[in-house]
């Protein structure tokens, strides 16, 4: 039976991919070292106390802490499992809301002039003036806790979806879009042929953003008091415990950090995959 790895084609590009995955993770160990550096050479050189900056080594051993419900990394994993659920549901609202909206001011040029301006003056609003509002009044209604949390992460995720869809549907060839108009092609079939796959760049890049955004509006939400759970809870417990435990702030710091880096990621992924395979095809 022919097997494509025995090959010599097939044991250069396994060796290529392996060759590639020692070089990202060596780079990775260097930034890691040299934050590591920077961050213990600041804290002796300023002299500053721990409740400012504490040491890498108290971070790491908050995360081993026991805790009435478990190891404390064992409770931060389960506490940014609930706001990483908030977060897909507000990302999932607000991508599906913005690439609407976009694909209606594309084609509604009326309706983009009266609407997109407020669009625009909606993300001038802070967000940490909106959440307790929002939170008070999905409660008020009987909304299950968590919904709050996600209509605040889908208000942070639709603008940048709406911004680049409509630039993306609207960057399409000239050129083309002319020989389209000249077979009589209809809006319907210029939008799924032409200006569909031109978007989808843009569309990515601001999902990219949305994604990282919709992990800093589910932790806003869950900041107000009255939350019981998410990451943003332990993000206000740490920082009234500071002072005497400062690693296991940080060590909350790190998790929601590893949240959006991993929702990044995912959305990465998925452009890597979606657009390779647009462009094979």
């Amino acid at each position: 039976m022919h097997n494509s790895v025995s090959t010599p084609h097939g044991v250069r590009r396994q060796g290529r991919g392996m060759g590639r995955w020692l070089r990202l993770l060596a780079g990775y160990l260097v930034v890691f070292g040299l934050v590591a550096l920077i961050w213990e050479g600041s804290k002796a050189v300023f002299e500053l106390p721990d409740y400012k900056l504490p040491h890498l080594a108290q971070i790491v051993e908050a995360f081993g802490r026991p805790t009435p419900k478990g190891p404390t990394w064992l409770v931060l994993l389960q506490d940014a499992g609930y706001t990483a659920f908030e977060a897909l549901v507000g990302f999932t609202l607000g991508s599906v809301t913005g690439f609407l909206m976009a694909v209606l001011f594309q084609r509604y040029l009326p309706l983009r002039r009266g609407f997109l301006p407020y669009v625009i003056a909606s993300q001038t609003v802070p967000i940490i003036a909106l959440a307790p509002m929002i939170v008070v009044g999905m409660g008020w209604l009987g909304a299950p806790p968590w919904l709050s949390k996600s209509i605040i992460a889908a208000y942070l995720t639709f603008f940048p979806v709406v911004i680049n869809v409509l630039r993306g549907l609207e960057s399409v060839d000239r050129d083309a879009l002319l020989l389209m108009r000249s077979y009589a092609a209809t809006d319907n079939q210029i939008f799924r042929l032409l200006r569909l796959p031109a978007s989808v760049p843009y569309l990515f890049t601001a999902l990219k953003i949305s994604a990282t955004a919709s992990v800093i509006g589910a932790i806003i939400g869950e900041l107000p008091v009255g939350s019981t759970r998410g990451i943003g809870v332990q993000i206000v417990v740490g920082s009234q415990y500071n002072t005497f435990n400062p690693g296991f702030l940080w060590a909350t710091i790190v998790m929601a950090a590893l949240l959006g880096m991993g929702g990044y990621a995912l959305v990465a992924l998925a452009e890597k995959r979606i657009v390779k395979w647009k462009r094979e095809e």
